[in-house]
């Protein structure tokens, strides 16, 4: 099981490809859902080069951010081996 651990919204690096799920209206409603005591459930993030490294959850990281958090409820999950 995994356990949820938490860690600085500014010790993760989003990639290329993440960013480009970003999707303002899904922000939005994450927000709304915060703002109304909704939990959201953890974004999922690995190790890699000394960071970590976002593997899922791009538009909840950016709505925290935009609600002024600091931290973030992670999954610390293995990379995928190809």
């Amino acid at each position: 099981m995994l356990k949820v651990v938490q860690v600085k919204i500014e010790d993760i690096y989003i990639p290329a490809a993440r960013r480009a799920e970003f999707d303002q209206g899904e922000v939005d409603a994450i927000i709304e859902r915060m703002l109304n005591g909704d939990e959201e459930k953890p974004i999922r993030v690995r190790k890699g080069k000394g960071r970590l490294v976002l593997i899922q959850g791009v538009n909840r990281l950016e709505a925290g951010r935009a609600l002024g958090e600091t931290e973030i409820g992670v999954y610390i999950v293995q990379a995928q081996k190809f």
